[in-house]
């Protein structure tokens, strides 16, 4: 009360009165800081004790008040609206408050001019807000329309097309479907049957072969158990085999990392391993090469591991992967030319803009076709890929490189031998796949009417001829 009595000195206080008149002065204070605050944050110096700021809420409902709006007199059509709307931090609102009471009123004009910008700042951020808004609904009801009609492809698949496969699997309706992309829940017993089994593999066979593919993996731990008879009968020398065992102990940690389930201590790594071990011992004169762990890998994803051994051996055996796996030059050589035939039709332009900086097709068709694409592209669109590879056979892995190369044309002809190289063995992570089938739709694989299959033939007819006329000229 010091303080109290230098300010009033003619003043006698009483206790009772010291009460009342402290009470008095926190209430004056009190109005003071109240009418002193606008101005404060206005200067952004808020005082040590006023850290918390306006609930906006407050502030929308003040402005309300003083311009004569009522959110009452709002129709219902836009109150709905409003749920969406963005409510404007108090910083916003600042230019609706009042000057500090040591400085002059603001003019009216300046006043008006701050509403109208406060009003404009609200309209733009509504704007906004409800721009985000109908791009999430339109994101979701799209989600909700995919997964139903994958829902209800699934029940056409497994209900009418897989019990009828042999009379169904041609029809024009069955290959539409097909083109739109497998339902994960019958992808595997789609590809299988349409891969075949023309090896005639059993699962008893399987379990042979990946029983020998343990006996060696325990030989090379102790390797005092193998005799010289064992290796002879592998098919490959000691140091092959302790080589392409370690190209797929190697390979499988590189494959689908960021699935982080092929690798030490994934629950699928042991079953990648045996699949790719059973089938250097089913086919000793192929081994492993470098490639083969990711087919094998989306096909585990997608069946049961015998089912998924017999499909990837199957699968190998077809002209092109053979081709490329027992890195036959000449055959590869001809599919590259033949590639290239088409290639120059539909896309000439780029064509010439490779030709012009050395760039060869095997630089990135190589990567491409060992992988079937499941390097190279998203996992969602490379089992869409696999979906049409496994219809239309080698043909759709051609048409499908020219797709990727029509997809991005625009930028591979600016770019030189170095960044291209780059660019194709890299694609970007992020395609969608309603383009890359767009663009592939647009890929005509005829070639003066002649088919990819003709074209091929022709190509390998000739690769023939020129073959006997250097033996002829030899001998």
């Amino acid at each position: 009360m010091i303080y109290f009595r230098f300010l009033l000195p003619s003043f006698s206080v009483s206790p009772s009165s010291t009460i009342s008149v402290s009470v008095l002065l926190k209430r004056s204070s009190g109005a003071l800081e109240e009418q002193r605050e606008p101005g404060w944050k206005l200067f952004g110096k808020v005082p040590h004790k006023e850290l918390s700021t306006k609930d906006s809420r407050k502030i929308q409902k003040e402005y309300e008040r003083r311009s004569g709006q009522s959110s009452s007199s709002i129709s219902p059509k836009k109150n709905v609206k409003r749920n969406l709307d963005f409510e404007p931090l108090s910083t916003t609102a600042l230019i609706l408050e009042n000057r500090p009471a040591n400085l002059p009123a603001k003019p009216e004009e300046e006043a008006q001019k701050h509403r109208q910008e406060y009003e404009e700042m609200v309209a733009q951020a509504k704007k906004r807000e409800l721009k985000e808004a109908q791009k999430r609904k339109k994101q979701l009801e799209d989600r909700c329309k995919h997964e139903e009609s994958i829902g209800n492809a699934a029940l056409t698949w497994s209900q009418e097309i897989l019990p009828n496969w042999q009379s169904m699997c041609s029809s024009k309706r069955v290959r539409d479907l097909w083109w739109q992309g497998l339902p994960p829940s019958v992808r595997g017993k789609v590809w299988s049957l349409a891969i075949g089994n023309e090896l005639n593999i059993t699962d008893e066979l399987y379990n042979i072969c990946l029983a020998r593919a343990k006996e060696k993996w325990n030989a090379f731990v102790a390797p005092t158990a193998a005799t010289e008879t064992e290796t002879e009968d592998a098919g490959l020398s000691h140091a092959d085999r302790e080589a392409s065992l370690e190209l797929i102990k190697l390979d499988i940690s590189r494959t689908f990392p960021s699935l982080c389930i092929f690798q030490q201590g994934g629950p699928y790594h042991d079953v990648l391993h045996s699949i790719l071990g059973a089938y250097t011992c089913y086919r000793p004169d192929v081994g492993y090469v470098q490639g083969m762990s990711f087919i094998a890998a989306v096909l585990i994803l997608n069946m049961n591991t015998a089912d998924a051994f017999i499909a990837f051996a199957n699968l190998l055996n077809k002209p092109c992967q053979m081709a490329f796996y027992r890195v036959d030059h000449s055959l590869m050589l001809t599919y590259f030319a033949t590639f290239e035939v088409f290639f120059e039709e539909n896309l000439p332009k780029l064509f010439a803009h490779f030709k012009n900086n050395s760039l060869s097709s095997d630089i990135y068709l190589i990567d491409w076709i060992f992988t079937l694409y499941s390097k190279s592209l998203p996992l969602d669109i490379a089992c869409r890929v696999w979906d049409v590879f496994c219809r239309d056979g080698e043909e759709f892995l051609f048409r499908t490189a020219l797709g990727i190369l029509r997809l991005y044309e625009d930028i591979l002809t600016h770019m030189d031998f170095i960044h291209i190289a780059q660019f194709l063995t890299r694609l970007p992570d992020y395609i969608s796949a309603e383009e890359i089938f767009s663009s592939i739709t647009t890929i005509n694989m005829n070639s003066k009417n002649k088919k990819w299959a003709q074209l091929l033939h022709l190509h390998l007819h000739k690769d023939a001829r020129c073959k006997g006329r250097i033996i002829n000229w030899k001998h």
